[in-house]
């Protein structure tokens, strides 16, 4: 298997260059079974990585487009009579899908953004006083612009804190670019080819539990939310939620490194996509502002009693 997770990522490393860390982080995001919010400028690649993630491990696809006149309806789905049978049916929509990416969805109403809160944490929608259960593996992949931009409408905490991770991708280095201009034409994903079925994806999150954890490493994540908890400099401190989206993570993290057992370097890797937009009110983070997840772990040392 981790042959195959290096496939993975050596295959979306052609369609997204220089940004391994990121499609690593990605990767543990859908291992860990949550779900993942890509916030950065419009260009950046976030359609294609969420596009070439489904494809290398083999999931269905489908693409909302988030506009300000979308209805939760053109999301989940309508009954509709059936004179025929005398009935209605229920006709699903493009959430019923495993992999579905949720474009730009902070140009949405706050109203279309909720219907989503019950599907991300539940696996399910309500609909006519009737439940429909959406396929898994089931992942959500939030893409949104800087809030600086004109039409956007912030995620309430709510809808934020249901996003396991937050990566951005960023422009890319120099080499990494210049090699995108050499190619002959644009890439996209259709060179791509599945690497890893959705059987083996769900056999992964169903043995995520099985990586060790010691009292240590656990004692180390409840000092890291509990200093969030007790210092002033965050707006906002990690709930419970938090610590067990910290902990999850950290675990698919070591799964893809091939290890059974966590190291304090995989909370490290992860606290950042998993903090930072817990620990801010709104995300409106700019490049000169501090990290708040990095300060989180300048000051809580990994080695304390």
């Amino acid at each position: 298997m981790q042959t195959q997770i290096q496939q993975a990522v050596s295959q979306i490393s052609h369609v997204i260059l220089g940004k391994e860390q990121e499609i690593k982080l990605a990767l543990t995001c859908l291992v860990a079974g949550g779900h993942l919010l890509i916030e950065d400028l419009p260009g950046m690649g976030k359609t294609t990585l969420s596009n070439a993630l489904a494809t290398v491990f083999g999931l269905g696809f489908s693409r909302i487009q988030f506009t300000s006149d979308l209805l939760p309806a053109d999301m989940l789905g309508v009954n509709i009579f059936d004179s025929q049978r005398q009935a209605f049916s229920f006709h699903p929509g493009p959430l019923f899908q495993q992999v579905v990416l949720a474009d730009e969805i902070n140009r949405a109403s706050p109203k279309t953004q909720s219907a989503l809160l019950e599907a991300m944490e539940e696996h399910q929608v309500s609909l006519d006083g009737e439940t429909h259960e959406l396929p898994s593996p089931f992942f959500v992949i939030g893409t949104q612009n800087p809030q600086h931009q004109a039409g956007t409408y912030p995620l309430p905490e709510s809808q934020l804190d249901r996003f396991l991770m937050r990566i951005q991708l960023g422009y890319p280095n120099w080499q990494a670019e210049k090699d995108m201009l050499k190619q002959p034409r644009q890439k996209d994903v259709r060179p791509l080819s599945p690497v890893i079925s959705p059987a083996a994806l769900l056999e992964l999150q169903q043995h995520l539990d099985e990586v060790h954890a010691s009292d240590s490493i656990i004692d180390y994540i409840l000092r890291l939310v509990t200093f969030s908890r007790e210092s002033e400099h965050f707006p906002n401190a990690l709930s419970p939620r938090a610590s067990k989206a910290l902990l999850q993570s950290a675990r698919s993290w070591a799964m893809i490194d091939d290890r059974d057992y966590l190291i304090p370097e995989d909370v490290q890797a992860v606290l950042p996509a998993v903090a930072e937009h817990r620990l801010r009110s709104t995300l409106t983070d700019h490049p000169t502002q501090t990290s708040l997840s990095q300060l989180l772990l300048e000051q809580v040392d990994p080695l304390a009693a």
